[in-house]
Formats: C-alpha cells, structure tokens, sequence
C-alpha cells in the first residue's frame, strides 16, 4: 500500500479505528479496580539431627551432619506443601485464640523452596496483622511438628533453627497489572486497524481519482466537492 492510499485509509476511516479503542476504554473504566495490596514475609531456617547419646561415631560425624540437614530440609519443604501442614498451623493459630482457617493457611504459603541445608517459607496476604500471626505459628509447627514427619529420627524431632528476625513488607505490584490498560487500549487499537483496513478493502464506492484510473478508466474531468451555484 503506498503512502497516499494509507494517508487516504486514515482519512476516512479514522473513526473506525478509534471505535474499539473508544468501547475497550469505556469497559476499562467502568470495571477496572485497582491492585489490591499485598504483603509478604519470607522465614528462612536451617535444620539438623538432634544429638544423640551414642558412642563415638567411625566416619567424620561432620560430613553426615550436613547431609542430614539436606534431607531434613527437603523433607521440611514438601511437608510444608500439604494440608496436613496447614491443618496444624491453623490449629496451633486457633489455641492462640486466632481464626485461621487451613484454606487460608494453605493459600498464604505463596512458595517454598530449599538451597542445600536452608528452607526459605515465602508467605503472602492481604492483612499484614494476620501474616504477623501466621509467620510465628508456621516456625513454631515446624519446630513441635515435625517428629511425626521423620520417623527416622526415632522419635527425636528435627532441629529447626530460625536464621533471621522475620518482617513485614508490601509486594510490589505485578507489572501486569500496572499496564493492563494500555495492553488493551493497544489491542482495541490493533483490532480497529484491521477493522479499518477490511473497510477500506471492500469499500464499493470510487472516492478519489486514482481509483478510478486503477479500473483502466479515463477520467476526463473532476466535479469539486464544495463548488458554488450561481443564482
């Protein structure tokens, strides 16, 4: 398409190219809402074997220290992903008189992860009072509750050691939400071209001269659109 044809489509069907635009940014306005706030906390832990009284070991006790905290802690970590988890962490919440439903709990825990022998719990909510309340009951569980989860302990739980003083603060707000809007204008925009493109194309009216010289016709005179009668 050259030039003049593309300044000719713009000219004259403008309008529908701006209509979806127009439609996609009325929606946009009525029903858009803004980012709800969220807050996160991330716990981080280390863990081990307990000591046990038993005679002097005959390899270096060092070396299966720290593979024992690799497994406690891999096992720690698909521990915290079921609902057996959750259902304690609200227990112990609701012997604190707080209502936390294992639901909720369950939803809180965005992601757990593990690098070698430390356990990273990333948790999220909306109420940063009730992740204050959740963060202290998720270590507590994982320090009383675990002697059921590793049975190879011998009845002794694993040793969770908290690595740092857990805080509150707001998560960013996902960039996906912040151009949401313009992503759709953009699209509306999109749509309306092709729109006006398809019109232009299918259009059976001869608007210009060009047009009808492309037909293989001679144009032999042009009537002036605003051409003034003489009374």
């Amino acid at each position: 398409m050259e030039l003049t044809q593309l300044l000719a489509l713009v000219r004259r069907w403008w309008w529908l190219a701006l209509l979806p635009v127009l439609i996609v940014g009325v929606y946009s306005a009525v029903t858009y809402q803004a980012p709800v706030t969220s807050y996160s906390m991330v716990l981080r832990y280390t863990a081990g074997q307990p000591e046990a009284a038993s005679a002097a070991p005959v390899f270096d006790p060092n070396y299966y220290r720290w593979v024992t905290s690799e497994y406690i802690v891999g096992g720690l970590k698909d521990w915290i992903r079921t609902g057996e988890f959750a259902n304690a962490v609200s227990a112990e919440l609701a012997a604190q008189n707080v209502e936390f439903p294992a639901g909720e709990v369950a939803a809180s825990i965005e992601a757990v992860d593990n690098a070698r022998s430390i356990l990273n719990v990333f948790l999220t909510h909306t109420d940063p009072a009730r992740l204050n309340a959740l963060g202290p009951a998720v270590t507590k569980v994982l320090q009383t509750k675990n002697v059921d989860v590793f049975p190879q302990l011998g009845g002794q739980p694993a040793v969770v050691t908290p690595l740092d003083q857990p805080s509150v603060g707001p998560k960013p707000v996902a960039l996906r939400s912040q151009l949401d809007v313009l992503l759709r204008l953009a699209l509306g925009l999109g749509v309306g071209l092709a729109l006006a493109l398809a019109a232009y194309y299918f259009d059976p009216v001869l608007r210009e001269k060009s047009e009808v010289e492309r037909l293989g016709l001679n144009v032999i005179v042009e009537i002036p659109k605003n051409i003034k009668r003489k009374t």
